[in-house]
């Protein structure tokens, strides 16, 4: 039997690895840490969007934002200090990495950490329109 999935159309062409990164997201099922996505209205005619991860504990040295091809990489790394007796333990130093998928033209702006909040911010700027002509060969 076989899968029939959204990018199985023969007019979709050159999509398998979209169709894998969505498997793959779809497959991750961790919330942690929790996060936001915002739009941010600007004047200009950019899309712009703020993506805001609770990373409370976290100090800027355990943090690497990366973009790998089309993707956002966040991954957060704390060194668990072991010269510590705990009476209770209910904040664990946890490592993390999320990944968001980026659309072509996509970029990161900027990236703040302030109050145990990890903000990084993305803007895409309108492509131009282009419209190229093929010329055909005529064989005989």
């Amino acid at each position: 039997m076989t899968r029939m999935t959204p990018f199985s159309s023969p007019l979709l062409l050159g999509f398998d690895s979209m169709e894998k990164t969505l498997e793959r997201i779809a497959k991750s099922g961790d919330g942690y840490p929790p996060y936001n996505i915002e739009r941010i209205r600007s004047a200009d005619e950019c899309e712009q969007l703020r993506i805001v991860l609770a990373v409370a504990g976290f100090a800027n040295d355990d943090l690497e934002v990366t973009t790998e091809d089309n993707q956002l990489v966040i991954r957060g790394r704390q060194a668990d200090e072991g010269e510590r007796e705990y009476l209770h333990r209910g904040i664990a130093a946890r490592q993390f990495q999320r990944i968001f998928v980026l659309a072509d033209g996509m970029r990161v702006s900027a990236a703040t950490l302030k109050n145990g909040l990890l903000s990084i911010d993305l803007d895409r700027p309108e492509p131009e329109r282009l419209v190229k002509r093929i010329n055909i060969a005529v064989e005989d």
